[in-house]
């Protein structure tokens, strides 16, 4: 079961998406804001956790460059979510 912090960024990483749209893509920091705006960078790494999480099941992509990239290859850099 994930925790609260873990629900709460993942209900963001979905709402968001949802609002933006098909196609396009969000910051995972977008995520961690909405869910948290009081010290929301100390959870940017529970945020990743939870998109290759969410990518692992298929529900989202995790992008650099542009390009989808696997959820559990080594992520070095800015990432985006669709």
């Amino acid at each position: 079961m994930e925790s609260d912090e873990g629900e709460k960024l993942r209900d963001a990483i979905l709402d968001l998406l949802n609002k933006r749209g098909e196609g396009k893509s969000i910051c995972p920091s977008e995520a961690a804001r909405q869910a948290f705006p009081e010290g929301w960078r100390c959870r940017m790494a529970k945020c990743r956790e939870i998109a290759r999480d969410l990518a692992r099941e298929g529900k989202i992509e995790i992008c650099q460059s542009g390009e989808p990239v696997a959820p559990d290859q080594t992520l070095r850099g800015p990432i985006r979510l669709r």
